[in-house]
């Protein structure tokens, strides 16, 4: 019944899809705009039939069906709670159902929200929206169906899902987020698209893809953090970002996405930057695409890449399909795009926000490059060859202080141009505060160049933002409207995020040059120091859990709390799996492994120790990234209309 359900769920989506994209397009070019309207209600009938579906997955999995194939792969009767909910989007044909799944709740969003709406780029938004909808759906009718059944006699039991993947919590909230972020910039990209088959490649639709934009951004800054914890506590290595591909793979949008918030608002201010705007929006989306194919494909060894498959060529098509697609839209509209205004000087807003834009892109350009070159070079060459850490690290760094620094002086820059007196004023502060950074860094015997620089680039753009806030704050105050009025909108929002970017890379910056390692060799009741933390090895025991056998070594940290790092064995899968234990703190982390117990009673345990500084500030970042996405959402107490000229809000 559940194959059933599921395979004529999918394919009622994707005939709502084509049908609702058909009849928009045939309305739109026939000027018949009752019958444009009218084809919105496909939209309401897709995410009918996309919950259907993945309700029909849900239950299969829940009750333990293992007549589908994706749940004799994925499922297990051991697996309890939100683990066995989480096998849905565990592997290839459940993550491109709940792909399908968001990406249907995305489009009746827009419906809803355009539902008293005629304008035409409204409905060519929502045709290319049921168009991707419409090659998602193909793709879970064909090469990526979750409702196969199992051919032959019906196991009575699973595997369940990989073991990494049930071994933490963060597996049931990572994804989902990551996927409402990664999938929400659909909505962004067929505005943009609309907005050049319609030739409106004006400042109105702007503010509108630029809020689509900063809610799918905000949900994927959330997914990256949660994913760089769920590494952190999961495997093993006591490291939460190793530049990997899959990983990199989630960063390259935010990367463009982030370049297209900052550049939106000198087209909404100056309309200036449109080519850059809509190509950055296209870009961002054909990232999401080149990720799925990375992450799903099985091209890339990963530790995030658990599946092989026949989507490859399909997705990497689509992509192709996608860039020639808006290559030749913007070749089109190219005399529409040529912007009324000009930088008037380097040194004003728009000048800061296109270096701003520069240093972005060639982020994107150095991540995608170490990306993707092992793959060219194999696909030419027929040799494996890897990209490593330290190209990354040697790559960004430079770009990231640049970027550091342009968080501070940008928001201070007045539109159209700065006098002197002007960035004396505003910048004076926080440049005393970043030099004072530097002079304590120092004197504390820091001796790396680039932990340096940024510990004084990030003291100097907390300080610009908080002046900015604190202004903000007084300012409607006095005016009358409350003082908090002055820390929502999208300025004041954005320093907020800011805020929480500074605190992330600080964090960053100190986990990866301050970080301290050490195997210690301990019998019970011996003790070893490392990074002024004492580390006491107790016993080990044995534990049965539902799904698992464990060997946990018992740890005191510091004479205070006992943790717990472990050796797993799961009943169907042929690896051991470490589980380790972390005693966190503001001021650093203590990351314990078991690598090896003991082989006889009283014998000695191997257990792993990683003091790492500040990391738990990471965490703390992202949520102060969140809480500003929200306020940077909410309406400010000031609008300008577009291409106004304006200097900056405060003095």
């Amino acid at each position: 019944m559940n194959a059933v359900v599921g395979r004529s769920a999918v394919l009622l989506g994707l005939l709502a899809a084509i049908f609702g994209a058909a009849t928009i397009a045939f309305g739109l070019v026939r000027g018949r705009p009752a019958l444009a309207r009218s084809g919105r209600s496909y939209a309401w009938l897709l995410l009918g039939a996309a919950t259907v579906a993945f309700v029909a997955m849900e239950r299969a999995i829940l009750t333990n069906d293992f007549s589908l194939r994706y749940v004799a792969d994925n499922g297990s009767r051991a697996t309890q709670g939100m683990y066995k909910f989480a096998s849905a989007w565990s592997a290839l044909e459940g993550s491109i159902l709940l792909w399908g799944l968001v990406l249907a709740g995305y489009i009746a969003l827009v419906t809803w929200r355009y539902r008293r709406s005629a304008e035409p780029v409204v409905g060519w938004a929502l045709v290319v929206s049921l168009g991707v909808a419409a090659f998602f759906f193909f793709l879970l009718i064909g090469p990526a169906n979750p409702f196969r059944e199992v051919a032959g006699a019906v196991p009575a039991d699973g595997p369940g899902p990989n073991p990494l993947l049930q071994n933490h919590p963060l597996m049931a909230f990572h994804p989902p987020v990551l996927y409402a972020g990664y999938v929400g910039f659909t909505v962004p990209f067929a505005f943009a698209v609309a907005t050049l088959i319609t030739g409106r490649v004006d400042e109105q639709w702007a503010l509108a893809m630029r809020r689509w934009t900063l809610v799918a951004w905000g949900l994927l800054s959330v997914g990256i953090v949660l994913g760089a914890w769920w590494s952190y506590e999961v495997l093993g290595w006591g490291g939460f970002w190793a530049w990997d591909p899959v990983e990199n793979a989630s960063f390259l949008p935010w990367l463009t996405a982030t370049a297209y918030l900052h550049s939106a608002l000198v087209q909404e201010r100056r309309g200036m930057l449109r080519v850059w705007n809509l190509s950055l929006a296209a870009a961002t989306f054909a990232l999401t695409i080149l990720g799925t194919f990375l992450t799903r494909s099985g091209v890339l060894d990963s530790v995030h890449s658990f599946t092989e498959s026949g989507i490859g060529p399909l997705l990497l098509g689509f992509f192709a399909f996608v860039v020639a697609g808006v290559c030749g839209l913007l070749a089109w509209r190219g005399d529409a795009l040529r912007a009324p205004g000009a930088v008037d000087s380097p040194v004003s807003r728009e000048g800061a926000f296109l270096v701003n834009n520069l240093l972005f892109s060639g982020f994107a350009f150095v991540v995608l490059l170490g990306t993707v070159f092992p793959l060219v070079a194999e696909a030419v060459n027929q040799s494996r060859l890897s990209v490593g850490r330290p190209y990354f690290d040697r790559m960004t760094a430079p770009i990231g202080l640049a970027l550091l620094f342009l968080m501070a002086v940008a928001p201070a820059l007045p539109w159209r141009k700065a006098s002197s007196g002007v960035l004396r004023d505003r910048l004076l502060v926080p440049a005393w505060a970043g030099g004072l950074a530097l002079v304590v860094c120092v004197a504390a015997g820091v001796r790396s160049v680039t932990a340096v620089l940024a510990f004084g680039l990030g003291a100097f753009a907390a300080a610009a933002a908080l002046r900015q806030l604190a202004l903000a704050a007084r300012a409607s105050a006095r005016a009358g409207n409350g003082w908090w009025r002055g820390v929502v909108g999208r300025t004041n929002g954005g320093m907020i995020v800011h805020l929480g970017v500074v605190v992330v890379a600080v964090a960053f910056t100190s986990s990866m040059s301050f970080v301290e390692r050490a195997e210690l060799r301990l019998r019970p009741g011996e003790s070893e120091r490392l990074a002024r933390h004492e580390v006491t090895f107790l016993d080990v025991r044995e534990r049965a859990y539902a799904n698992r056998d464990a060997v946990e070594a018992r740890v005191r940290v510091d004479g205070d709390r006992v943790f717990t790092p472990a050796i797993s064995t799961y009943a169907f899968a042929s690896q051991t799996v470490g589980t380790p234990s972390v005693r966190a703190s503001l001021r650093d982390d203590v990351y314990l492994t078991l690598i090896a117990a003991p082989t006889t009673p009283g014998g000695a345990a191997v257990i792993g120790v990683v003091v790492t500084p500040l990391v738990s500030w990471l965490w703390i970042g992202g949520g102060v990234m969140a809480l500003g996405t929200l306020l940077a959402l909410v309406p400010g107490s000031r609008r300008r209309r577009p291409t106004a000229p304006a200097s900056a809000v405060v003095s």
